[in-house]
């Protein structure tokens, strides 16, 4: 290889980290974003965690006539993992709306939350590290948007802030047109936090 070849090697390599680092840049500036100036976030509180789908469609926030709202109520959904996979499975289709939970998204999840339940509990008021993650009761949780939560028609991305990260977590929702209800479309908020103190050998 001559050195014209390595020089422009080189440039294509140093290039491509510039362009990584824009679009990591861009990506926390969203998150930082989250929550200020005139940015708009609505707060939701539940009595407990639904135990089925009957139960999820008896909560006045089954409208889902707001992104916020599906998005609430799917965090509060993932809640129910650690009692019954099946039943969180169960409710998570039905926030999907016309589109069926899928075989990888529900490895997605096992891989996410297995042994790592806390998770979900995480973005609730009261949950910390240091009490494991068991938020206050009744449950609340505050669900906010960016400039860029809605740029695209009919989609949006929401964030929830977990107690155990620096950084908000996302949520991606889509709307369908024919009924102006918001449903859920990936599942993005289940990324590693801080491990409860009690689990942390180096607390």
């Amino acid at each position: 290889m001559g050195i014209f070849d390595s020089l422009k090697n080189m440039a294509k390599s140093y290039a491509k980290k510039e362009a990584s680092k824009i679009v990591q840049g861009a990506v926390s500036d969203a998150t930082k974003a989250v929550g200020k100036g005139s940015n708009r976030s609505e707060s939701f509180t539940f009595e407990k965690i639904p135990a089925s789908v009957a139960e999820l469609q008896a909560l006045p926030e089954i409208s889902l006539d707001s992104a916020f709202k599906t998005t609430a109520l799917t965090v509060l959904v993932l809640c129910r993992y650690r009692e019954n996979v099946e039943s969180a499975y169960e409710m998570l289709d039905f926030l999907k709306g016309p589109a069926d939970l899928s075989t990888y998204e529900k490895q997605f999840i096992r891989e996410r939350l297995e042994g790592k339940t806390y998770k979900p509990f995480s973005y609730f008021e009261g949950a910390a590290p240091e009490n494991g993650y068991e938020p206050s009761r009744p449950y609340k949780i505050t669900v906010y948007e960016t400039p860029y939560s809605f740029d695209e028609e009919n989609w949006a991305t929401l964030y929830v802030k977990s107690s155990g990260a620096d950084n908000m977590r996302q949520i991606k929702l889509r709307k369908k047109p024919s009924t102006g209800q918001w449903f859920l479309n990936d599942i993005q908020c289940l990324s590693d936090i801080r491990i409860p103190v009690a689990e942390d050998p180096w607390a």
